[in-house]
């Protein structure tokens, strides 16, 4: 049995920490009064310093602790939380992904610019009365604190005196050890730890605070913590005397505690922390490859399951037939459970995007707004990771080419800051997500021109809107006047292309002159095992994903005939085109007696497909077209049947395009 390489494992867990420590940062840069985001911002950097020294990434626990102090101080209240000090904070959490990526690279003068930038940021939050925030609070409280760590601390790195020292940080404390269950020399293991401590801490600091010093050690340790209200004490009151303290504060934290001590009524039974109790939910953490194994086989066996049914059908054996539907049943319940384990909420991927909009609206002084919907949406975790790209470059296209400056806006009417809307929602089998802006949109003129002079259509060609909006997507294609380091390449809507395509997606660009543009990318839920409609067109078979099929009828061959020239049914007094598969397939066969129309969908737009059979349902494990056929747009994949024939899966927008593009020109013609 093989056991998880603990650095990788660290490097996981690091990420998600960082993850949470800047979508804490962004929602304090909205409020900088939030003092729960301040608390959840310190205790992620506390502990990403802790486990980073841990597992021996000293670099980063070095340079993480002086941004933790920074949060500690904020806090605290001695400085106040700024813009500035929040961006400075994001910068230095990005250098210490780096850290945490390539500790050994040389990160030495990266670290002393953001320090440096850290400190000037420090500086300037600092308020005329903040030497004086130290004071004590109106109300403290006098807190006895019991703690014993596990006998192999020490031998498994666990050090207790900086777990003394940062319960020091909290307050006036007296520390004493309590060494009664140290054994005799002859029985004594030198790397065992018998020593436990009793600590008096007198503080303005919550109970989680003294929690926190302990976070790493939690889940084994034994810890008492009893909490008694106390109003303010003078230090001036008379000495007290230590009870053979092995470490003690200043002589002046102790005389504070001690009168404290006589003054505090006996408390109740110590109330322990049940560390076992306060673990998270149970999550299993396993690696992504091991799920697309797992899907992997699951496929086979959904492939193994359909060739069983069709043997069974052909068998007269009632035995065989009903073991045939229970592999059915149960192959479909591991199918559907599978892809649940897949689908991914997209708010994982909105997420990211926060970061990039305050960068980009810092780079460009520009005032930007990111609004999300939808972000309960779950996808397919393969189609999540495949989208990351294409949305960062149409995001950055939003914010660089749609939205004005500020100036433009308040000239335009427009409220100053500019407005984007990431959103997402489940259509039938696929998932469409939208970006929208209200910025000036685009100009079809100049995207016109631009195709003109680079010969991608001719001069005065004829384009729809849709058609026009498409070029913005060629390799190479910009309009903008000069080249920056955010856009004007012509790059970046050629990858969300590329990227859309290859996902078997559509998009659609709609845009308003003056009031902004939206871009909608509708993609399969799934990439692995879909519901899908098995016909025969000719001596071929094909899927159909079901999902998109509204109804099946039955067209006769007069009503064949009588619709030659004009592919039209009538569908509750509602014209739908349709296409014969036949012929665009070019078969070379005759047509069934009666051949079906199967009706499908995307969005509002929909065709009717005829066929010369329905077979039925079938479950269909996708598998991706080869190179050669890669410009074959009819078809989105391949599926392997139970008698190990190869059926093609029909790519429903592209037929659903085609189908509107037919009737377009039938009703053009008259």
């Amino acid at each position: 049995m093989s056991f998880p390489d603990p650095i990788a494992v660290f490097r996981t867990e690091a990420a998600e920490l960082l993850e949470q420590i800047e979508a804490g940062l962004l929602d304090l840069n909205v409020n900088l009064g939030d003092k729960d985001q301040v608390d959840a911002v310190f205790r992620g950097l506390h502990t990403l310093k802790g486990s980073g020294a841990m597992f021996g990434f000293d670099a980063l626990a070095a340079f993480t602790h002086h941004c933790e102090t920074a949060f500690d101080r904020v806090r605290k209240g001695e400085v106040p939380a700024t813009q500035e000090l929040v961006t400075a904070v994001l910068e230095a959490k990005d250098h210490m992904r780096a850290l945490v990526e390539t500790p050994t690279g040389d990160h030495e003068a990266m670290s002393e610019a953001l320090l440096a930038n850290l400190r000037a940021a420090v500086e300037a939050a600092k308020s005329p009365g903040a030497t004086s925030a130290a004071k004590p609070a109106p109300g403290q409280t006098l807190f006895k604190i019991r703690f014993s760590l596990p006998l192999n601390a020490m031998a498994n790195g666990t050090n207790p005196l900086p777990l003394l020292d940062e319960l020091r940080e909290l307050g006036e404390c007296r520390i004493v050890a309590d060494r009664s269950a140290i054994p005799s020399l002859d029985l004594l293991v030198p790397t065992d730890l018998h020593i436990s401590w009793n600590v008096e801490l007198l503080t303005s600091q919550p109970r989680s605070a003294i929690e926190d010093v302990f976070i790493f050690v939690m889940d084994e340790m034994q810890l008492d913590i009893t909490a008694t209200e106390t109003a303010p004490a003078s230090p001036a009151d008379a000495p007290a005397k230590p009870e053979a303290p092995v470490e003690a504060a200043k002589p002046a934290a102790a005389a504070a505690v001690e009168p404290l001590r006589a003054a505090v009524p006996a408390p109740a039974a110590p109330t322990p922390v049940d560390t076992k109790q306060n673990k998270a939910s149970e999550n299993v953490r396993v690696p992504a490859e091991k799920l697309d194994e797992l899907m992997d086989r699951v496929g086979e066996l959904v492939i193994a399951q359909s060739r069983l049914s069709q043997l069974a059908g052909g068998s007269g054996d009632l035995q065989l037939r009903a073991v045939s539907e229970d592999v059915e049943r149960l192959s479909g319940e591991l199918r559907d459970t599978m892809m649940v384990l897949r689908m991914v909420p997209v708010a994982h991927l909105f997420s990211r995007f926060r970061r990039l909009v305050h960068d980009l609206a810092h780079e460009t002084g520009k005032t930007i707004e990111l609004v999300t919907e939808g972000e309960s949406t779950e996808v397919d975790k393969s189609v999540i990771e495949r989208l990351a790209d294409p949305l960062v470059h149409l995001v950055r296209n939003s914010c660089d080419h749609g939205l004005e400056t500020p100036e433009e806006r308040r000239a335009a009417g427009k409220p100053e800051a500019g407005r984007i809307l990431l959103s997402a929602r489940q259509q039938a089998g696929e998932v469409i997500i939208t970006i929208k802006d209200d910025g000036r949109g685009i100009n079809k003129e100049r995207v016109r021109a631009k195709a003109e002079a680079s010969g991608l259509i001719a001069a005065n060609a004829n384009l729809t809107d849709q058609e026009l909006y498409q070029l913005i997507f060629q390799p190479g294609f910009s309009t903008a006047s000069q080249v920056t380091n955010l856009s004007g390449r012509g790059v970046g809507m050629d990858v969300v292309k590329r990227t859309i395509d290859a996902l078997r997606g559509t998009i659609n660009v709609a845009s308003h002159p003056g009031k902004g543009s939206e871009i909608s990318l509708a993609i399969p839920l799934t990439l692995a095992i879909i519901d899908g409609l098995l016909v025969r067109v000719g001596s071929g078979r094909y899927v159909i994903p079901l999902s998109a099929v509204e109804e099946c009828l039955e067209l006769s061959i007069e009503d064949d005939m009588r619709s030659r020239g004009r592919s039209f049914i009538s569908l509750r007094d509602s014209l739908v085109p349709f296409l014969r598969l036949r012929d665009l397939f070019r078969t070379g066969t005759k047509p069934d007696p009666f051949q079906k129309v199967v009706v499908i969908s995307t969005g509002s737009e929909r065709v009717g497909l005829v066929v010369d059979q329905i077979i039925g349902d079938h479950q269909t494990v996708i598998k991706a077209m080869s190179k050669l056929h890669h410009d074959v747009a009819t078809f989105s994949g391949a599926t392997i049947l139970g008698d190990g024939d190869v059926a093609l899966i029909l790519d429903v927008g592209h037929l659903v395009a085609e189908g509107q593009q037919q009737e377009a020109h039938l009703r053009a013609a008259g």
